[in-house]
């Protein structure tokens, strides 16, 4: 085991174990809040809008991710059932917890007499940054890595050396996956970001699911924990279905309904 390895466990309160995984995603969940809290107000959402549909949507948006990864690895926990609600050891799957997030949000806003795009639009950089930061999780838990690789194939590419020491797993070097992810969800929220106040109500939204579909669909087909369907990565055959209805939807908007547009600055 190499000297930068990073033990997954934090610390110990009394004698419960915490995991590095844990504060990740508990720091990502605020940090993501905190920017859509401030975009809510700019929008002249009433003050704690985002926290309410945080609170309801968060719990049900953890089970959601659980039971689609739990689902799709079901040869396995059928027999491991005592593990099923293990998450702190990871598999968590991001197209779950949206999916689970994405409900409540629909009735939430029905309820609050909010439109749904509006809210959508406005975590749509939030997402980016929840999955920016979220991927660290994965690199502290040693998993979501792609095939193996030699260290100077790594060192070529200039990653940092802690982060090569710590993809020698199993015996060999990895590709970090969880890095190519997350510096892309970087670069997508910086140009979701500028653009916000020149896209019209919607596209912010389908913006998001384009940028990380396409990245999602290129970084799945190097990782070597895929959930499948018969022969095909879940991730992938999902990510291509957005993308591809993601610019219909756009290329429709800007077409055919170009005049009804409203962008959101005047909003």
């Amino acid at each position: 085991m190499s000297l930068g390895y990073i033990n997954p466990i934090a610390f110990h309160l009394f004698t419960k174990p915490i995991y590095w995984y844990g504060i990740i995603i508990a720091t990502t969940v605020l940090v993501a809040y905190l920017m859509a809290e401030r975009e809510a107000s700019k929008r002249g959402l009433p003050k704690d809008t985002m926290l309410d549909l945080l609170l309801m949507a968060l719990p049900v948006a953890f089970i959601f991710a659980r039971a689609y990864y739990v689902v799709f690895r079901w040869d396995y926990y059928s027999n491991h059932k005592d593990e099923i609600i293990a998450i702190w050891d990871g598999g968590i799957a991001i197209y779950g917890g949206l999916l689970g997030g994405f409900i409540v949000l629909y009735f939430f806003a029905r309820k609050r007499k909010i439109k749904i795009i509006k809210l959508l639009d406005i975590i749509a950089p939030s997402l980016l940054v929840g999955q920016m930061l979220g991927r660290w999780g994965n690199f502290f838990n040693h998993e979501a890595y792609g095939g193996e690789v030699s260290r100077s194939y790594l060192e070529n590419r200039f990653i940092p050396k802690f982060i090569i020491d710590n993809m020698f797993i199993d015996g060999a070097y990895r590709q970090p996956t969880f890095l190519y992810e997350s510096f892309w969800c970087f670069i997508a929220v910086i140009i979701l970001l500028l653009l916000r106040n020149k896209l019209s109500q919607s596209e912010v939204f389908a913006s998001y699911i384009i940028l990380y579909g396409v990245e999602r669909f290129i970084v799945e087909g190097m990782r070597t924990d895929s959930l499948y369907i018969g022969s095909l990565r879940i991730s992938q055959v999902l990510s291509l279905v957005f993308v591809v209805g993601s610019l219909i939807y756009l290329i429709v908007l800007n077409t055919k309904f170009k005049d009804k547009k409203l962008l959101y600055k005047e909003s």
